[in-house]
């Protein structure tokens, strides 16, 4: 039996499981009747760290992506389904990266869960797939060909929490939903968000002070670039080897030459990437041009160690911020 099999085998197995829980088990409630907490579950690290941070201890909460992993490639165990299928808040990002998750929902008894999309929370803007040339207008037959390349239909940018103010946001919607679930806890709820919120609002402004201070507004990616609603609620332009939810491991000649030419002719003095990357790229483009590497993290999801040490968003945003204040000098 092909790989491919056995995982639609185990997923028809899964469904038939939690099926026979749906079926046979209690009828759900709002509150777990373990330890009288909400259950929440969210797909992704900034969902599970806002959950952290508007409610503490006082949700039983799980973050269904293992650390380390892809969520595009994420296959969800039949454990996984069972838990979806108990809990009462489900948190998911809503884009394509998460196919996975529709094909849960759609298996599963819904009617006693509050399912959070992310990208239903704040405005979301079209993903620009243009090789090497994000957010410049100068070089239209570079724009030309990257087009012709990547010719299907729009799609949606998810990484939506990468701005503070959209983590403002969904925090809010999340904080409101434990409420109205936990009435017991409102209160908690609400002040803890209110806390969250002050401190993304002092994250917001020290990014702001770089980039005024910054003596060009330009970054340079030799990677993925899951960072468009950063740079747009900044101001920022910015160049990368791929798109940002793109499968691409390797840019054309092309891309690496023009990303190299734009280092050097800018005198840009770092060229950043992202977590879990092969970092090929940004090698390649620094041995060329005598540039700096350096991490900027998208917070999609962290390692294990990282989790056990209780690394947050707002840490890592704040190691955004340092690596920022390098990159535009």
């Amino acid at each position: 039996m092909t790989g491919k099999r056995m995982k639609h085998l185990v997923y028809i197995v899964a469904l038939a499981l939690i099926g026979l829980l749906a079926g046979c088990g209690p009828a759900k409630g709002p509150i777990s009747p373990d330890n009288g907490k909400l259950t929440v579950i969210a797909t992704n690290f900034p969902g599970y760290d806002f959950v952290r941070q508007v409610a503490g201890d006082r949700v039983n909460l799980t973050m269904l992506l293992p650390p380390g992993s892809e969520s595009h490639s994420y296959e969800p165990t039949p454990q996984d389904m069972i838990r979806v299928q108990e809990c009462d808040v489900f948190i998911c990002v809503g884009g394509e990266s998460e196919t996975w998750v529709q094909g849960i929902l759609e298996s599963v008894d819904t009617s006693g869960m509050r399912v959070l999309a992310m990208m239903d929370i704040v405005d979301v803007v079209e993903e620009q797939l243009v090789e090497g040339m994000e957010h410049d207008h100068d070089h239209p037959e570079e724009h030309d060909h990257a087009a012709e390349a990547h010719e299907h239909e729009a799609e949606y940018d998810e990484h939506v929490w990468t701005s503070p103010r959209n983590a403002m946001a969904i925090s809010a919607v999340i904080s409101a939903t434990l409420a109205e679930l936990d009435g017991d806890n409102a209160d908690t709820y609400r002040s803890a968000c209110d806390t969250y919120r002050i401190q993304l609002e002092r994250l917001d402004t020290d990014i702001r002070q770089v980039v005024a201070a910054g003596s060009r507004n330009v970054l340079v990616f030799g990677d993925r670039f899951p960072f468009r609603y950063f740079v747009d609620a900044y101001g920022l332009d910015y160049f990368a080897a791929f798109p940002g939810c793109s499968a691409e491991t390797e840019a054309s000649a092309k891309t690496l030459a023009f990303l190299i030419d734009k280092v050097k002719a800018e005198e840009i003095p770092t060229v950043l990437h992202i977590e879990f990357s092969n970092e090929k790229m940004a090698d390649t483009i620094c041995e060329a041009t005598g540039a700096e590497k350096l991490l900027f993290h998208s917070c999609h999801n962290v390692t294990k160690a990282q989790l056990e040490e209780g690394v947050t968003y707002l840490s890592l945003m704040e190691q955004n911020v340092q690596a920022l204040e390098q990159a535009l000098a």
